[in-house]
């Protein structure tokens, strides 16, 4: 009796994933009214940026080259 009773069980769990393996995917259809990232427009954000950069690493070689760059080291308080 108690076989019987689990053998029920399972196969109503086995049909409850069968009807949702077949409702599920329709549920969750592709939507084509998402707008995708523009590669182009990111490509050229990323050149903006690096020449930002490579203008911030001109002037800090710069600063650096010309023995203007004083560094003072502070002690620290752990002994």
């Amino acid at each position: 009796m108690k076989t019987s009773k689990l053998l029920g069980i399972v196969i109503a769990l086995q049909a409850l994933l069968l009807i949702g393996q077949w409702v599920g995917p329709s549920m969750s259809v592709a939507r084509a009214d998402i707008p995708l990232p523009n590669p182009s427009e990111r490509q050229l954000a990323m050149l903006d940026e690096l020449r930002t950069l490579n203008g911030k690493m001109d002037r800090l070689i710069g600063m650096l080259q010309s023995g203007s760059v004083e560094v003072k080291v502070a002690k620290s308080d752990k002994k």
